[in-house]
């Protein structure tokens, strides 16, 4: 990775799985925001520092393909990764069509991660 200062924002209703993601992004030295939903990220969107997001789909209240619809209808023109646990054809072109760099399903290894995170920023 050429930028190791990039900043990554995990959006997860699941605490545990943010962690996990904060940790391992880290370890990989990126700055890393996290949010429990879309919701919180998109109040914060227009000050967060993100070049990316890694977004799980299913979330408690707007979806991770709903969010994405959302930011870019505000024209926010942030890639986005989009973390699942189900394996289901109808999600990939779901995610494809809002324009997810990559679709990974949980559990994942991080070379996986970082294969799409180099994808998303170059």
């Amino acid at each position: 990775m050429s930028d190791r200062q990039m900043t990554a924002a995990v959006i997860d209703d699941a605490p545990e799985m943010r962690a996990a993601m904060a940790a391992l992004l880290s370890a990989f030295e990126y700055n890393v925001e996290t949010y429990d939903s879309a919701e919180s990220f998109l109040i914060c969107a227009s000050t967060s520092r993100a070049q990316f997001l890694l977004v799980d789909i299913q979330l408690g209240g707007i979806s991770g393909v709903q969010l994405a619809h959302q930011l870019a209808a505000q024209e926010f023109k942030l890639p986005i990764i989009f973390m699942t646990g189900c394996d289901n054809e109808k999600l990939a072109c779901q995610t494809a069509e809002a324009g997810g760099i990559a679709l990974l399903r949980k559990p994942f290894p991080a070379k996986f991660l970082i294969d799409a995170i180099n994808k998303a920023v170059s």
